[in-house]
């Protein structure tokens, strides 16, 4: 006999899975929900475009029978509540440091945040992306006290290559955070489980409920071969 499945549980950080992660999600889970694609508005004029794409256009069979839920929305403007949960994590050292350790050893996590293919804009240079990256690892940049407010004025302004560095530094903290901030929120919400195939948001989003008292049923699918 098979055991029965776990209840309903929802997939973070991404809004899209690898098809054999969802595959082994379903024998573990009796619904999988997902998010939309996470468009931030950091100012009235400084923004992230959404992407449409939903992971039930792949399987729709999925959608019909109920065994795949999407359609969460996480875009639009910081909220004061959102921006007081990002500042907590990019105040906190032990958060910076696992985020900027992920940033230069997983590879995944790195494709999460930039798009390696094409070039980057720092302030008026365009740099290759893997340029751009390895500029971004520097140590300096784990140390370097960053909140919302210090991301949202440099999206306002001309910047210098270094201020430039900075913002997608602290973009690319701003976009881990609130991710895992609206798992949070909508786990609980809708009483959901949460489950990951990205060790270091895993980690990131365990250590994030211990410190502030909150206790999941957060669980880690380790991806092997694929």
């Amino acid at each position: 006999m098979k055991p029965p499945l776990e209840p309903d549980a929802l997939y973070y950080p991404f809004h899209l899975c690898h098809p054999e992660t969802l595959h082994r999600l379903l024998t573990r889970f009796a619904t999988i929900h997902f998010r939309d694609f996470m468009a931030l508005r950091l100012t009235p004029t400084a923004g992230m475009t959404a992407f449409q794409d939903r992971m039930g256009a792949d399987f729709p069979d999925l959608v019909a029978n109920g065994r795949l839920v999407q359609g969460y929305d996480v875009s639009g403007p910081l909220t004061n509540d959102l921006i007081a949960d990002i500042d907590r994590d990019l105040a906190d050292n032990t958060w910076r440091r696992r985020f900027h350790q992920a940033l230069c050893h997983d590879r995944r996590f790195q494709r999460g945040l930039f798009d390696l293919t094409h070039s980057m804009q720092i302030g008026k240079t365009t740099v290759p992306g893997a340029a751009a990256l390895l500029n971004l690892m520097g140590p300096a940049f784990q140390q370097y006290p960053l909140q919302v407010e210090d991301i949202k004025a440099l999206s306002s302004v001309p910047l210098t290559v270094e201020q430039g560095y900075r913002f997608e530094y602290g973009l690319a903290l701003i976009k881990t955070s609130a991710s895992l901030v609206y798992t949070d929120r909508l786990a609980h919400r809708h009483g959901l489980q949460t489950v990951t195939d990205s060790s270091a948001h895993f980690a990131l989003f365990e250590h994030s409920a211990g410190r502030d008292g909150r206790k999941w049923a957060n669980h880690l699918l380790v991806r092997q071969g694929y």
